[in-house]
């Protein structure tokens, strides 16, 4: 959820025009965080799945307009699970379903090209409620669109559609969930036990269009995704996941493209995003009930895709488990409000670590770097996140109107960020810092200004 952008008054804020630093030599790494990043593809496991196929039309399915198509996929999936696993098809034509479709281990569903899985627009259907991680916070709540809990070898590909339904129930609740994610976020805080944590009928939590919740081995490949009611494809607590080649085009609130959650060995690549939030985002989790379950996202690349969207790569603000070992790369950013938004607030904790983001391009943007690590605090703000070692290097941007804001805590500032060989055309404001420890500029140039040198500035 988008949280208020605010910068603290009692805090010291630099807003500078045009500004010299003394220059400092960089210490040379021991090793190249890139070739650890060149073997993820490798390590990521591919699902094994049988190759059989189980077209949804053998299985007595309904006809007509408005028919329900979701007892015959489901009958599909039941025998491909009988038969030790397969791909579930579903053939050229638009389906409804009316409910979930719950997929299981060794499954592949399967989306023929000129295939549309249309979901109905009735929130009752999506019930009883299936426990998940809303925002970061475990719960029973309605199911996502797509689910699968504790599976292995489990994919969805094709060149067809997955439609959330743009005349779904969900949409308007995103006016009316305030109460509801207060009520979570307490009961995550105090540690209510996951099984008393209950929104169902008369609750206002959004589900995802896609969702892997204990995953391992997973594939998702070539579909199209539209008209999520949230967050469109989530990945979460999920080892070995491959990513590649989605098309996403969902713009309403909140629609973020994939959230990688408290997941391990994550590569995501030559997809397109347009979103109405974030393109891609690394995530681990929401204050104590994140810290307790203690599950970072590690291990991550994320390499030529094309993105759009409110904003293009984010960080958080759900970050409590940790977050390591990530690499963005070869990406194009097009234009948005932030291209980089790294965020979390003050009930977070959580240390992001060992983040290299290069060879990217960005067309235009409001922000450039925008790290906002100060949201207010809503359960006491005892526990500010800390975020270090993070290199962007070899990017090149059309227009920005800011190129840094940094907003963090004087007790746990922004530290040891490298910004190397990076050219903006056009700049309205280079910078605006409060508490930053260690960035180092090298050969980066904002207009005909060129910036080299590290800047502290915090307050005492």
């Amino acid at each position: 959820m988008r949280e208020c952008r605010r910068a603290s008054s009692r805090a010291p804020v630099i807003t500078l025009a045009i500004f010299t630093f003394l220059s400092l030599p960089c210490a040379a790494t021991e090793t190249d965080p890139w070739e650890s990043a060149a073997r993820i593809p490798a390590e990521v496991q591919l699902p094994q799945i049988p190759a059989r196929n189980y077209p949804i039309t053998d299985f007595d399915i309904s006809a007509g307009d408005g028919a329900d198509a979701r007892p015959a996929i489901l009958r599909a999936i039941a025998a491909a699970v009988a038969d030790g696993g397969g791909r579930v098809v579903i053939p050229r034509g638009t389906w409804l379903s009316k409910g979930p479709i719950i997929l299981h281990s060794h499954i592949e569903l399967h989306l023929q090209e000129g295939a549309t899985l249309r979901f109905s627009p009735r929130p009752e259907h999506y019930l009883p409620a299936v426990k998940t991680r809303w925002e970061g916070t475990e719960l029973f709540t309605y199911s996502p669109l797509i689910y699968a809990a504790d599976v292995e070898d489990v994919a969805i590909t094709g060149a067809g559609t997955i439609d959330g339904n743009a005349d779904s129930d969900f949409h308007p609740w995103h006016g009316r969930a305030q109460g509801d994610m207060q009520r979570l976020r307490k009961m995550g805080a105090s540690g209510v036990p996951v099984e008393e944590r209950i929104f169902a009928e008369g609750t206002f939590l959004r589900p995802p269009l896609v969702q892997f919740f204990h995953a391992r081995r997973v594939l998702l490949q070539g579909y199209t995704a539209k008209n999520s009611p949230f967050w469109v494809n989530h990945l979460v607590y999920t080892r070995d996941a491959t990513v590649r080649g989605l098309r996403v085009e969902s713009d309403f609130p909140n629609n973020d493209g994939i959230d990688i959650e408290s997941s391990r060995n994550v590569l995501v690549e030559n997809c397109r995003f347009r979103t109405g939030d974030d393109s891609v985002v690394i995530k681990s989790g929401r204050d104590q009930d994140g810290r307790n379950i203690a599950i970072p996202s590690e291990r991550i690349l994320v390499r030529n895709n094309d993105m759009g969207g409110e904003d293009g790569i984010a960080l958080g603000s759900e970050m409590s488990g940790g977050i390591r070992d990530v690499f963005f790369t070869d990406n194009i950013l097009r234009e948005g409000a932030s291209a980089f938004r790294f965020k979390s607030n003050l009930d977070r904790g959580g240390l992001v670590e060992n983040v290299y983001l290069r060879n990217l391009q960005v067309e235009s943007f409001k922000n450039l770097f925008w790290f906002q690590m100060n949201y207010p605090g809503e359960l006491g703000g005892f526990f500010p996140s800390t975020y270090r070692d993070i290199v962007f290097e070899n990017i090149r941007v059309g227009q920005v109107d800011t190129f840094l804001e940094v907003h963090a805590p004087a007790a746990a500032p922004l530290r040891d960020v490298q910004f190397r060989n990076v050219s903006v055309e056009r700049v309205n404001t280079p910078l605006v810092v409060e508490n930053a420890v260690n960035l180092t500029f090298d050969g980066v140039t904002l207009g005909s200004q060129r910036i080299d040198g590290v800047l502290s500035w915090r307050e005492q």
